[in-house]
């Protein structure tokens, strides 16, 4: 390649290599002011600022009137690659909500045919409400069914009609139903007169380290969790649709069989085997701190002795032993 198309820094750099000369020519001039700049170069403020604006929009060249500002070499390309590193993390992160509709695309396109409908089909038994679903509502609901009541409680007690629910869970206790409810680990700790108070009034409560989404399942017949799932108020869905109702059931019993009682505090069986899910499932120390309620000193303190007591040399040793104990 002859001397008038060989590569420089800054054509290297992506930049046309006009832009190249003209970088060469003011990075000795840096830090004088833009005046004595323009007199140097001979030309006026508009005739810079054009041929500049790539390496302004790059921000490597700054044409203050105090002083001009013109990156070192170093500083350019570390610049170029601190904007190349932004501009990938926004595509990636672009890149992935993009993807994350590609589910409701096949909802929306991949449907039966509403000729094989036409004789047969029919809604789904259910409703969505797009207010909240108030307490006297839950209520009325309640006394008007049968059927034990299975709640997934993430947060609820942060809501303000905690008193109203713990009155309806009493009352179903009394009448013979019964109410069980899973917990987080942390709300031990950070909801112990909730926990106290629906121990009191009859249910039965176990703690897992996470809670995936609000959910009450009455008997057999209904089920109301938030569209979409999670810890929302509204909108809610609520859903008499058999299979449905039995799903969820399902799905609270594995979850409760999963589960361990919680004691108003968990006895060192039960704080062991959580611990050990954990371990099993690949979580790390902070994780596992945030998801059980515990100090990050004090997780490895216990995963230590944990290991040790097992006679392990790593987690994933420690976890085939304690199946082969029947801890997990």
């Amino acid at each position: 390649m002859d001397a008038k198309g060989a590569e420089t820094l800054m054509t290297a750099l992506g930049f046309p290599q006009g832009v190249g000369h003209l970088y060469d020519r003011l990075l000795p001039l840096a830090g004088r002011p833009l005046a004595e700049v323009l007199a140097v170069l001979g030309v006026a403020v508009e005739d810079l600022t054009g041929p500049a604006d790539p390496l302004i929009e790059a921000e490597i060249v700054e044409l203050r009137p105090e002083g001009i500002v013109v990156l070192t070499p170093a500083d350019a390309v570390s610049r170029m690659i601190a904007t190349a590193a932004q501009r990938a993390r926004l595509a990636h992160d672009r890149l992935l909500s993009i993807s994350r509709a590609m589910p409701y695309v096949a909802g929306t396109t991949a449907r039966v045919p509403s000729s094989h409908l036409a004789d047969t089909a029919q809604p789904l038994d259910g409703e969505v409400f797009s207010s909240r679903y108030l307490p006297e509502t839950l209520t009325t609901l309640v006394a008007g069914t049968t059927g034990d009541l299975r709640w997934l409680r993430p947060d609820q007690w942060t809501l303000p009609w905690e008193d109203e629910m713990l009155a309806l869970v009493a009352t179903a206790v009394r009448s013979g139903r019964r109410a069980r409810a899973l917990y987080p680990v942390h709300a031990l700790r950070d909801a112990r007169s909730v926990i106290e108070a629906r121990a009191e009034a009859g249910e039965e409560i176990r703690v897992l380290p996470e809670i995936p989404t609000r959910l009450l399942v009455i008997g057999a017949s209904h089920a109301i969790l938030p569209e979409p799932l999670g810890n929302t108020e509204s909108p809610l869905v609520m859903v008499r649709q058999h299979s449905i109702v039995q799903a969820l059931t399902l799905l609270f019993e594995w979850m409760w069989d999963d589960a361990v009682p919680s004691d108003l505090g968990l006895r060192r069986d039960a704080a062991r085997r959580l611990l050990l899910q954990q371990l099993a499932s690949g979580a790390q120390d902070e994780q596992i701190a945030r998801r059980l309620g515990l100090g990050l000193r004090t997780v490895r303190r216990r995963v230590a002795e944990l290991m040790s007591e097992l006679g392990a040399d790593s987690r994933f040793q420690a976890g085939v032993e304690a199946a082969r104990r029947g801890w997990l």
